[in-house]
């Protein structure tokens, strides 16, 4: 689809979170989060790096709002921390921490840019979790509040309120297998987190639909493109399997009104689910005004035939423990590359693949690519450009199937390209740029790479070029 234009009312953005480029981790009154103890803790994230200081975004936020203006995006994504605005997760609501996330907006709007605050992005106030975190349902109620006091505090002046993203990563990356804060491996607590972030999520959207009607309401999924290794039955059941645990998980409560009939069977012999209370479901199934999509590399399964050795090429970081709660019977096989530097396989076909069977299932369903992007080890040249032509491919390809699955008939309505700036990777520190903004984190000096060149181009004339 290269040289296909996008109509003028396609959106184009950028995305970053809170905890990964904010910095002033103890300063004005922010508490502390799980990511904070999570990377405090020896031997969690590579090289011992934590987000204390990060991109310094917090005292830098009117420099970046600059480089945001200048790309000229019609949108920014960014993310509310919890333990900032409200530090132990109840109670009394900090200030200083509300009045940045204001000017922030306040400066967006200025700018012509379109706020689109997400609530939660694996952020935990750490006072919550030693209360028992997201397996425990008073967290949902705990954030019903959270989301009531800055939505109050923000006002309309948001244009889209997201309540998470990635949940699958905060229940099954924090409570499985352990490569996410908090770091627990407790499979029967991962599943009552996945429920009680759905729950949460319901919450909190009816308290965007009651306190500010006229803004959009969203969440963002890391939706998998699963494919079975073989034709058999054995391999594409596997295929379904792990689809309940990765999509129709999240799906199914929010968009259908009900977890699927295999999920629940698949991971019986781990829970019965009975922290499901009457009427959750219909909570949970708030009509959305957009669903966001974040997309990065495909996935392969097989059956386990319980002999070989197994493979665990998930991409989701290794553990001694799995994420998939109930399918220790499925192999996740190494894909053919090129890769990007997380060791992600490049399948842009894969995307389109993706937005077709959301369009299939949910063809009434508005959606924006929330998250895609790509990690490379960016070179400086000496005259102090940078040269990442690997991710201006990355990205023309991937905005491409985007293009093939809106001329197939898919309502997408927007991108954003992950991420604004170079930031701290969660447990790979920072060794991973996804930045299209190269940020040296001695100096905090920002410097624009190639592709934030291209970006700013394909953001004025809407032609992938």
């Amino acid at each position: 689809m290269t040289g296909h234009v996008f109509p003028e009312s396609f959106v184009w953005g950028s995305a970053t979170a809170a905890y990964q480029i904010e910095g002033a981790a103890t300063e004005d009154g922010r508490g502390t989060s799980i990511w904070d103890t999570y990377s405090h803790t020896p031997g969690r994230t590579l090289n011992g790096d934590t987000g204390d200081v990060a991109a310094d975004h917090y005292h830098r936020y009117a420099e970046d709002l600059g480089h945001i203006a200048d790309l000229g995006l019609d949108a920014y994504r960014f993310s509310i921390s919890w333990p900032r605005v409200q530090p132990g997760g109840s109670g009394a609501f900090n200030r200083a921490g509300l009045d940045f996330y204001s000017r922030l907006v306040d400066g967006l709007l200025e700018r012509g840019v379109r706020p689109v605050a997400t609530m939660y992005h694996w952020d935990l106030p750490q006072e919550l979790e030693d209360a028992g975190g997201w397996p425990v349902r008073d967290t949902a109620l705990r954030f019903q509040e959270y989301a009531a006091g800055i939505v109050e505090a923000l006002g309309d002046r948001v244009h889209t309120w997201t309540t998470f993203n990635e949940p699958w990563c905060s229940a099954y990356l924090g409570y499985a297998s352990g490569v996410h804060a908090p770091g627990r491996t407790e499979p029967a607590a991962a599943l009552a987190a996945v429920h009680h972030l759905n729950l949460a999520h319901g919450l909190a959207g009816r308290v965007v639909r009651e306190l500010a009607p006229a803004a959009e309401l969203s969440v963002t999924l890391n939706l998998h493109v699963i494919r079975p290794a073989s034709d058999s039955a054995a391999d594409r059941d596997a295929v379904r399997r792990i689809d309940a645990l990765a999509n129709r998980a999240f799906l199914g409560p929010m968009l259908d009104g009900a977890y699927p009939a295999d999920l629940l069977a698949d991971t019986a012999a781990v829970t019965d689910w009975s922290f499901v209370q009457t009427g959750d479901e219909k909570v949970i199934a708030v009509p959305l005004d957009v669903l966001g999509v974040n997309y990065y590399s495909s996935t392969l399964v097989r059956a386990w035939d319980g002999v070989s050795p197994r493979s665990d090429a998930d991409g989701h970081g290794k553990s001694t423990a799995t994420p998939w709660v109930g399918a220790d019977n499925v192999d996740f096989l190494p894909q053919p590359g090129p890769y990007t530097a997380m060791g992600w396989n490049i399948d842009p076909a894969a995307f389109t693949e993706l937005l077709l069977r959301l369009h299939r299932e949910y063809p009434g369903q508005p959606l924006m690519i929330t998250e895609n992007g790509a990690a490379f080890d960016d070179v400086v040249e000496a005259d102090g450009t940078i040269r990442d032509d690997r991710r201006v491919d990355y990205l023309r390809r991937h905005i491409a199937a985007v293009a093939e699955a809106r001329a197939q008939g898919a309502d997408v309505r927007g991108y954003f390209v992950w991420s604004l700036l170079d930031n701290f990777e969660w447990g790979y520190g920072y060794d991973r740029r996804f930045g299209i903004i190269r940020v040296d984190y001695d100096t905090q000096v920002r410097t624009w790479k190639q592709s934030a060149h291209w970006y700013q181009r394909l953001a004025a004339t809407g032609k992938l070029g």
